[in-house]
């Protein structure tokens, strides 16, 4: 197995604090990081719609293609009303589906370009310029403690190396005082370095306190003007947030087809359809449509009907047809057989139907009458009798 490489220490904590020289720049990159974040946001529910837009396509190909299947298959009633009911809630949630795909591109999608546009305004060779102002800000409001922080950080370290000094000079005149062969001149010289040492360790103490008192006096007016830079780009941020909050709750409206009441409407009607399945009504439907219950012509007399000679009434003579009588009023006849007028000018009536002969046969064997309706025209003069 391979040696695990040696983790690097773990960077310092109070490094990493806002508070530190630079690091507001977060905060200044979080400005392009939300317009990111937009883009993301757009082509991410793009794709989304993609995606609904192909679960329509392939809910109305599945209908279509069953639909025809279903309709060549020996089912009958309200089995086939119910298995035909799910291809047309398909197709109504094809439909919809679709009508979310094209909502998520042109509402939404839109939607939020328009806002990025407003709210994302650039300044020339400086990118978005809420970045550039807020970093111009909090680089002017940093400067001068950052400026006071490397001063600090000098006397901190010069302190430091004389206190290093120091230790070595006390380590050496310890030994020095252990060695009973050193002469006392030598060891003076030693105690001369070593109180040296001290008083430069004292001075340099000083002057580190001095600059602490400083800097920590500065702090809070250092404090007092970035908290208020960075709660005007926490503002800007919340508006950022709160705009998106009402577009995920505006896509979450077209995704959520749970709570979508033309959905509920679709699988109410088609579980109502399937609830209505009915045995002893499906086998009723056969029986009258394809068994005993269907009407047949039983064997029976058949009475002659009389063939209707078809002439054209249009070449008759004109001065015959002006010298027959015509009837005042009319007389009632009855219809002894059925008769479909095959000419504009002839009427249709079903035997026993009752109307009016309004003038007498011709030489052609027609006569004219008025059906209850009001129709006027021809019928063969022996389908119908006189009412006695």
């Amino acid at each position: 197995m391979m040696a695990s490489l040696p983790k690097e220490p773990p960077e310092d904590p109070r490094k990493q604090s806002f508070w530190m020289p630079g690091n507001y720049v977060r905060t200044v990159h979080r400005t392009e990081q939300s317009f990111q974040a937009c883009n993301d946001i757009v082509a991410c529910f793009v794709e989304r719609a993609k995606v609904e837009k192909q679960y329509a396509q392939q809910l109305s190909q599945w209908s279509s293609k069953w639909k025809s299947i279903v309709d060549s298959r020996p089912l009958y009633g309200s089995l086939m009303k119910a298995w035909q009911c799910f291809f047309t809630s398909t197709e109504r949630l094809s439909a919809l589906h679709s009508s979310i795909s094209q909502s998520l591109i042109t509402e939404e999608g839109e939607r939020v370009k328009t806002w990025q546009k407003e709210i994302f305004p650039k300044k020339l060779f400086c990118g978005f310029r809420e970045s550039h102002e807020n970093k111009t800000s909090f680089s002017r409001a940093q400067k001068p403690w950052s400026k006071k922080l490397v001063k600090l950080e000098k006397v901190r370290a010069s302190f430091h190396k004389s206190c290093q000094t120091e230790q070595a000079a006390l380590d050496k005149e310890k030994q020095a005082n252990e060695n009973t062969e050193m002469s006392p001149e030598k060891k003076q010289k030693i105690a001369e370095v070593r109180e040296k040492a001290t008083e430069e360790k004292e001075k340099a103490r000083d002057r580190y306190e001095k600059m602490l008192e400083d800097v920590s006096s500065y702090t809070p007016r250092y404090m007092e003007e970035m908290e208020a830079i960075f709660e005007q780009s926490q503002e800007e941020e919340r508006k950022r947030i709160s705009f998106l909050k009402q577009a995920f709750l505006s896509i979450h409206r077209h995704l959520d087809v749970t709570n979508n009441e033309s959905v509920k409407a679709v699988y109410s009607e088609l579980h109502n359809t399937l609830m209505s399945i009915n045995d002893q009504d499906d086998l009723k439907w056969w029986k009258h449509n394809h068994g005993p219950g269907m009407p047949t012509d039983w064997p029976k007399i058949e009475e002659w009907v009389p063939p209707v000679k078809k002439l054209k009434r249009k070449k008759r003579d004109k001065k015959g047809q002006e010298s027959r009588p015509v009837m005042i009023g009319g007389v009632k006849v009855r219809a002894l057989y059925d008769y479909a007028g095959e000419e504009g000018d002839e009427l249709s009536f079903k035997a026993g139907e009752v109307f009016l002969k309004v003038e007498e046969e011709d030489d052609q064997g027609w006569c004219r009458g008025v059906l209850s309706g009001g129709k006027e025209g021809f019928y063969p003069a022996n389908y119908a009798e006189v009412v006695e």
